[in-house]
């Protein structure tokens, strides 16, 4: 009788021990969101700093070795240079299932560099780098997030491991693909991604549309422009060309597709016909075959191009995605712990920069919003027409973004305007709250196995019929010789403009900007 009733009292004892290690929901979840506020100067300095080196996409050298070392710092193993990515990483703490994997980009955009905190032009460079889509915030939200979540595991006991990474030139749709392809997820239970936004919220199903981007060279041959031009074969004419009927035949294409081009490399001077001319194409659909169809169309334009010049032509897939789709179990229990966080207190000073960055760009003046937003279901989001690589991680594991409220409303994509914020409060506050719906999440995914089990099953059913198929050829490396140049003509003002937070609390400090600038009337 006595042994049973010791055998009895074991299970039970492990039952309360596990009890005490794992305290109620609402008390861990209040925990983490008080550690988050915590840690506010942290997120702070990682958002100012990362807008202060305003990298262009693969070339994000000193955004990665800047974060990686904060993580190291904090006991995470950092394996850098991934999937042949030079500014690439993996970060990881913890051990055993599940995996939950934290993502967010770190890139810039060319000719959107802005002074934080003007509402109006202001460029700290003129045509210089800037983060005019805000991507410097998204590690701030991440890596605040998981050092709270691996400060919660330590203390309750908690088993599970953290991974964080980068996307490293998003603007390019230039990293995932890749890594999916190096296998980088293949262990990854859940990701948890993460974007700047003028909203608090987050959805699931299909959202934007998918592309491949492509570089076509056409290469001729070289002659003197004036005394024997019949001598040459301009392959810049190879690309007017492709150009012309490319555009011809647009308006016989669906209008649900959208594709777009620069020419690169068009020659050196006008004596000499040009040997070798280049353009890019962005080739946007709304399903892999027709992608695919798209781009199989483009090289065909590109081919009849080539014969009637006498030149030859090449192309390189640089980039892709597929149209994004999001889990939904992951995307209601981060819409719940949106609305725990609460949006952000604005201040006076935000809401007056705001509206007048609002006015400034003729849209409503009706400053930042300050109400969480609902989830958004498939049959609300409308068609976003943008692409996202995190649209790769989502065929190959079960994925939710977060939309953090770091940024204006009524601002303009890829342009200054979305830079005005983006070192501010504002962004300093959205990023803090964004950190915590986060947390929030880590933790029911660590602590409710039915949570991931349903994730997992929606996964199933959305790639059951549907198996995702890389639009980058497999083997072939990233183009990171991309931006390379740009980064090297700017570097020396950017050096001079980097921030340093031993000296000065804020990137406002630093730069004497008085917070808000606005125009007077």
């Amino acid at each position: 009788m006595k042994s049973m009733t010791r055998t009895l009292l074991i299970p039970l004892a492990l039952a309360t021990s596990c009890l005490a290690q794992a305290p109620p929901e609402d008390v861990l979840k209040q925990a983490a969101q008080e550690m988050v506020d915590g840690r506010n100067q942290l997120t702070q300095r990682i958002v100012d700093s990362i807008f202060s080196f305003s990298e262009l996409g693969y070339q994000e050298h000193q955004t990665s070795a800047y974060v990686t070392a904060i993580l190291e710092q904090n006991g995470f193993k950092v394996t850098r240079g991934i999937a042949g990515l030079p500014t690439s990483w993996v970060a990881e703490w913890g051990a055993g299932k599940p995996v939950i994997g934290f993502m967010a980009d770190i890139d810039g955009l060319p000719e959107t560099s802005q002074t934080p905190g003007v509402a109006f032009h202001k460029p700290l460079i003129d045509n210089g780098p800037g983060h005019g889509e805000g991507h410097n915030a998204g590690q701030a939200v991440n890596v605040t997030a998981a050092l709270v979540v691996k400060e919660l595991m330590q203390k309750h006991g908690i088993t599970g491991t953290l991974r964080l990474y980068p996307g490293v030139a998003e603007e390019l749709i230039g990293s995932r693909t890749y890594m999916v392809n190096a296998g980088l997820f293949k262990d990854v239970d859940v990701m948890l991604s993460t974007h700047i936004s003028s909203d608090f919220g987050t959805g699931y199903g299909a959202i934007g549309s998918g592309l491949v981007s492509v570089e076509y060279t056409f290469t001729g041959r070289s002659a003197h422009a004036a005394a024997s031009p019949w001598a040459g074969r301009s392959a810049l004419d190879a690309v007017e060309l492709m150009n012309v009927g490319w555009n011809y035949r647009r308006e016989h294409l669906r209008t649900e597709q959208r594709s777009h081009y620069v020419i690169t490399h068009g020659g050196d001077q006008p004596n000499v016909v040009p040997p070798v001319a280049k353009v890019w194409y962005y080739f946007r659909e709304w399903d892999y075959p027709r992608i695919k169809e798209l781009h199989e169309l483009g090289t065909t334009i590109a081919r009849g191009a080539a014969l009637m010049t006498g030149t030859e032509f090449t192309e390189r897939v640089l980039g892709a995605a597929w149209p994004g789709h999001f889990n939904k179990p992951l995307a209601e229990a981060l819409s719940a712990n949106i609305a725990r966080a609460g949006m952000p207190q604005w201040s006076a000073d935000d809401q007056a920069l705001a509206k007048a960055a609002q006015a400034e760009l003729k849209s409503t003046a009706e400053g930042l919003q300050t109400a969480v937003k609902p989830l958004v279901k498939p049959e609300e989001a409308g068609r976003m027409y943008g692409s996202d690589d995190i649209a790769e991680v989502s065929w190959n594991l079960p994925t939710v973004v977060l939309r953090f409220p770091g940024n204006i409303p009524g601002m303009i994509g890829h342009h200054w305007s979305s830079s005005i914020a983006m070192a501010t409060p504002i962004s300093h506050k959205g990023s803090t709250a964004g950190a915590k719906a986060h947390a929030m999440t880590a933790l029911d995914l660590l602590t409710k196995p039915d949570l991931l089990a349903a994730a997992k099953t929606y996964f199933a059913t959305q790639t059951r019929e549907t198996k995702w198929q890389s639009l980058v050829p497999i083997g072939q490396p990233p183009p990171v010789y991309l931006n390379k140049e740009k980064m090297e003509r700017v570097k020396p003002q950017l050096e001079k403009l980097r921030y340093d937070p031993a000296r000065f609390p804020t990137y406002l400090d630093q730069l004497g900007v008085r917070y808000p600038t606005v125009k007077q009337p």
